[in-house]
């Protein structure tokens, strides 16, 4: 089975999981989209309202802004893979649930375990505590973790863990932007370290 064809059949049990009470509200769900063979994964929270709508993650504001962002480290995103803890939209946009992570999550481990990336970008708090979690490294507060590269092992691969805030973030706060925007300059220096960019 190619990569293509395996993340197709996780994507076709996502789409109509009932496993945990988002299933109830969503009108779509979102399992990612993006190239099989990407270097780079980009990891968020969980859909908003456009992404509910289109089954598609990042197509609203933040996904804009995230565009952009993705510029600044030399990258587009046919050239990364993209989805998040939660596959279904919290209602009201409100943050989701740890057992909702818990329950949601073994689809973003199987999605790893396929595409093989040598990079993830943490979008953030819920994305990256998840990650640091399964890693026991000590999470405290995604304004303290951002912009820092950790080299680690998950799930048996040796990648690059690379958290940051959330797009949605940026649209809020200049502050935030800066150190949006800050984050994703640091980030092509990254791959380039690593020679992740062709």
């Amino acid at each position: 089975m190619s990569r293509k064809e395996a993340l197709d059949s996780i994507a076709s049990e996502i789409v109509v999981c009932p496993k945990c009470r988002l299933s109830k509200s969503r009108k779509k769900a979102v399992p990612g989209e993006g190239s099989p063979e990407s270097a780079v994964m980009l990891v968020g929270e969980g859909p908003g309202r456009n992404e509910d709508l289109q089954g598609r993650p990042f197509v609203g504001q933040a996904g804009k802004f995230l565009n952009e962002l993705l510029a600044e480290a030399g990258l587009t995103r046919e050239r990364v893979f993209i989805c998040n803890v939660v596959r279904c939209r919290p209602p009201n946009n409100r943050e989701p649930l740890p057992d909702e992570i818990e329950t949601c999550t073994p689809y973003l481990d199987r999605q790893i375990k396929v595409v093989q990336p040598r990079l993830i970008v943490t979008l953030g708090k819920h994305s990256t505590s998840y990650f640091f979690s399964k890693l026991s490294l000590s999470f405290r507060g995604i304004t303290n973790a951002h912009g820092k590269a950790e080299d680690v092992s998950f799930l048996g691969l040796g990648l690059t863990l690379f958290p940051t805030l959330h797009p949605a973030a940026g649209l809020y706060s200049a502050e935030y932007k800066r150190f949006l925007t800050h984050d994703f300059q640091q980030l092509k220096g990254t791959l380039e370290k690593h020679r992740i960019l062709g």
